[in-house]
């Protein structure tokens, strides 16, 4: 169903042109948002018609650029979707992962949306309003030493700040929630599967379902579509869901065999 919820809204969608981070954007613009989307490179089309501007959220200096865009052209936002992520590191366990291995997966997965709340928290205190998202992942609670060591510690300290950070904003009218996908169909989650069946000498088919048995399975029997992330994202910036900060929203189909 489509509504107008968030008409007069402005929405940052970092790691925006692809994944489930494009699905978001083309969702709070359905919406009635008007939506700025950020990523390291140009998108080879920009179909959505957002404005967009080019950043590295690991290099402060073109975080500090951004910022100055946004509060030049739109005066702040409403609405801050950190989408920007990834699984960088290799698999192997801890003797595979190099200092630099820890530290970019940190940049890429915490530090970058630390620096960018920090960076645009200032407006939206001013106003008392806003609405941060966090995108993490439910490796942040089923760790697999052999996949993701690094990814998942990186995402497990995005939710403890997030918890954190959602605390100390709500008395000021800023509400925090974190959304924890599990595998969705996007073009990272299809190369990491084809490279897991390039190394181990397998089929795509055999080698996405040996991933999804280390976690237990799929109880749905499927990934997820970015669109379904999506709704999940658009319910929690709306109005209706005002009351609602400093949770973490798995969508996972189920997968998570613990109860959280």
């Amino acid at each position: 169903m489509t509504t107008t919820d968030l008409l007069g809204k402005t929405a940052l969608v970092t790691g925006g042109t692809k994944g489930i981070g494009k699905a978001i954007a083309d969702k709070l613009a359905a919406q009635g948002a008007t939506v700025i989307v950020s990523a390291r490179n140009h998108p080879s089309e920009n179909d959505g018609g957002y404005h967009f501007i080019a950043a590295d959220l690991t290099q402060p200096e073109q975080v500090l650029k951004l910022t100055e865009e946004i509060n030049t052209k739109f005066g702040g936002i409403d609405i801050l979707i950190n989408n920007v992520g990834g699984l960088t590191t290799p698999g192997g366990g801890f003797s595979t992962l190099s200092d630099e291995h820890w530290e970019n997966e940190l940049q890429l997965n915490l530090i970058s949306g630390i620096r960018l709340d920090r960076a645009l928290l200032p407006a939206m205190i001013e106003k008392k309003s806003g609405v941060i998202v966090h995108i993490s992942s439910v490796a942040g609670k089923q760790a697999l030493w052999n996949l993701n060591m690094a990814y998942a510690v990186s995402k497990a300290a995005l939710n403890s700040y997030s918890k954190a950070l959602a605390s100390e904003l709500a008395p000021q009218g800023i509400r925090v929630v974190t959304v924890a996908p599990g595998a969705t169909k996007t073009p990272p989650m299809e190369k990491f599967i084809q490279d897991y069946a390039t190394a181990s000498g397998i089929p795509v088919e055999d080698a996405l379902v040996q991933l999804l048995a280390q976690t237990g399975g799929i109880p749905m029997g499927r990934m997820a579509e970015p669109e379904e992330v999506a709704s999940l994202v658009h319910f929690l910036v709306s109005p209706s869901a005002a009351y609602l900060t400093g949770s973490i929203y798995a969508i996972d189909g189920g997968s998570l065999p613990v109860v959280s």
